[in-house]
C-alpha cells in the first residue's frame, strides 16, 4: 500500500494539492497556484471560468510535487467550489497527453456559484423544490433551467453535467457518467437530503433535461479508480467521489462537537454541528440566514453562508488598481493587497462603517453594499481597509449571532480559509466580533480535509 493520500481542492481562485502521510496524517508536501481562469464578459451578471485553464493549473500543481511520492499515492480525494456547473461529453470530456497529464476537451466553461444571471424574477418563475434548501442564482439546477429556457441549443451539445470537481473525478476515472455526492447535489438545489434523491418529476415538468442529472452516492464513497498513469500516480489508484470544499474545510479542523468553524476564503461561512438525530425542516426557509448542509453519515451542519468574504476585499483591491491605472500608475494586485493590510494593522480602529455585501446574500439578495458615517478624518486607506475587514465579520456575525452560538454550547471558534490565514486584520476583527476563544489551526483547509476524509475510510 502507498504511503500518501493525495488531496486536491479546486477553489474559486486557486488550486491546492497536498500529500498527506497516511499513518501520521501530517502534510508531507503541498503546492498551490492561482487559476487565473475568469472569463471576462460584457454582462456583469455572468460569472464563468475556463475549464481548460483550471485543469492546466491542476496539472502544474501535480507536477510540482515529488514524483517518487506520487508513485506511492494510495488514494485520491477531490473537493472544490460548490453550486457551480459545467457540462461535458462522456468519454471525450478530456484527452490524455504523452506527459501523462489530461486536458479538457469536449467540456463547457464552468458557470460558477457567483453567477447572477438567474434574477429574482427568473427564480420566482421556478417551481418550489421538494427540499429544505432554497434555490438561488449560481446553483447548478437553476443555471441549467436558465439555459433550457434561454439557450436550449447550448445544452444540446453535452450529455453529462456536474461540478468542476465532479468533472475532475470523472476524467481521472474515465467514467461515462457523473457520480456526485449528496454534499454537491444539495448545493445544486432540487435535491432532497432526507430521501437522497433528485426532484426528478418537478424538474422534468419545468423543462429540465433530467438525463444530465448525476448519479448520487453517499459522501465519502469511492467513485472509481484512475484509468491511466497520472504523472507517476499508478493506474487503478482509488479515487473518492468529489466532496464540497466547505465540508472538507470543516473536517480538517473541527475536533469536537462544541467547536464552531469560521471559514473565510472567497466567500465566508460560520458553522457548527447539529445534534446527531437532527432532521431538517420539510420546506425551504428562504429568508433565514442559516441553512443546514449535509455533512457525513446523515449528519448536518448549521451554516451561515455569506456570499461576501475575501471577494469583497479582492474587489476593493481591483477598484484601487483600476483607479491607479487611470491615473497613470500601476501596482500589482498582490502588492496592493499587502500594503492595504499593513495600513489597516496600523489603524487599530475606525468609526467608518462598511457593509461589504456587494453580491447581496442568498436570504436577502437586495441587501447590497454600503459605506456610511464618512467624515474628513476617516478616509485614509487604513480606515477604509479596517472598516472593510470589520464589515465582513460583522456581516457573518449578524447572520449567526454570537449569542446563538453560546446557546447551542459552542465553546470555541476554529478559524480556517485562505483569506483568514493571510489577513491579520480579519483575524483581529474575528476575535472582536465573537466573545469566544478563536483559534487558528495549522494546515486547516479543504485539500487537507478531503485527504483526511479518505484516509479515515481506507
Amino acid at each position: 500500500m502507498g504511503k500518501y493520500m493525495l488531496g486536491i481542492d479546486i477553489g474559486t481562485t486557486s488550486v491546492k494539492v497536498v500529500l498527506l502521510e497516511i499513518h501520521s496524517k501530517e502534510v508531507s508536501e503541498s503546492f498551490s497556484l492561482p487559476t487565473h481562469a475568469d472569463i471576462v464578459e460584457r454582462d456583469s451578471q455572468v460569472n464563468e471560468q475556463s475549464t481548460r485553464e483550471i485543469i492546466t493549473t491542476l496539472n502544474k500543481c501535480i507536477t510540482s510535487l515529488s514524483k517518487h511520492k506520487l508513485q506511492n499515492v494510495s488514494g485520491i480525494g477531490v473537493s472544490g467550489q460548490m453550486h457551480g456547473v459545467l457540462l461535458w461529453n462522456s468519454k471525450t470530456g478530456c484527452e490524455w497527453t504523452d506527459e501523462k497529464l489530461f486536458r479538457a476537451k469536449d467540456a463547457s466553461q464552468l458557470i460558477t456559484w457567483e453567477d447572477g444571471r438567474c434574477s429574482s424574477h427568473f427564480l420566482s418563475t421556478l417551481p418550489n423544490p421538494d427540499s429544505h434548501l432554497s434555490i438561488a442564482t449560481g446553483f447548478g439546477c437553476a443555471t441549467i433551467l436558465w439555459y433550457a429556457r434561454n439557450r436550449p441549443e447550448f445544452l444540446d451539445n453535452f450529455k453529462v453535467a456536474g461540478t468542476i470537481h465532479d468533472y475532475v473525478v470523472s476524467m481521472l476515472c474515465g467514467l461515462g457518467n457523473c457520480v456526485m455526492t449528496h454534499q454537491n447535489a444539495a448545493s445544486w438545489g432540487y435535491f432532497n437530503t432526507t430521501t437522497n434523491q433528485w426532484n426528478t418529476e418537478i424538474l422534468k415538468d419545468a423543462g429540465f433535461p433530467v438525463h444530465v442529472l448525476p448519479e448520487c452516492v453517499e459522501s465519502g464513497s469511492m467513485a472509481g479508480q484512475t484509468c491511466s498513469d497520472w504523472y507517476g500516480i499508478p493506474p487503478n489508484t482509488p479515487v473518492g467521489a468529489a466532496l464540497g470544499d466547505f465540508q472538507c474545510s470543516v473536517y480538517s479542523c473541527m475536533t469536537d462537537r462544541t467547536d464552531a468553524v469560521l471559514n473565510i476564503g472567497t466567500s465566508a461561512q460560520l458553522t457548527y454541528a447539529m445534534p446527531e438525530n437532527f432532521k431538517p425542516p420539510n420546506i425551504p426557509e428562504p429568508t433565514s440566514s442559516v441553512s443546514y448542509f449535509p455533512y457525513f453519515e446523515n449528519s448536518y451542519l448549521a451554516v451561515a453562508a455569506s456570499l461576501n468574504g475575501g471577494n469583497a476585499l479582492a474587489t476593493f483591491v481591483r477598484m484601487l488598481s483600476s483607479w491607479m491605472k487611470e491615473l497613470g500608475s500601476e501596482v500589482c494586485d498582490s502588492s496592493l493587497y499587502e500594503k492595504l493590510i499593513q495600513c489597516a494593522v496600523s489603524q487599530e480602529s475606525s468609526d467608518l462603517t462598511v457593509r461589504p455585501t456587494i453580491l447581496g446574500e442568498r436570504h436577502d439578495p437586495l441587501c447590497l453594499g454600503q459605506v456610511s458615517n464618512i467624515t474628513t478624518s476617516n478616509l485614509s486607506l487604513g480606515h477604509i481597509a479596517r472598516a472593510l475587514c470589520r464589515g465582513v465579520l460583522d456581516n457573518i456575525a449578524a447572520m449567526m449571532p454570537p449569542d446563538s452560538l453560546k446557546e447551542v454550547g459552542v465553546k470555541r471558534i476554529i478559524g480556517s480559509g485562505s483569506a483568514l490565514s493571510r489577513n491579520k486584520v480579519l483575524r483581529e476583527e474575528a476575535e472582536r466580533a465573537f466573545p469566544l476563544p478563536v483559534e487558528y489551526g495549522h494546515d486547516v483547509d479543504a485539500a487537507v480535509g478531503v485527504a483526511m476524509v479518505f484516509c479515515d475510510r481506507l
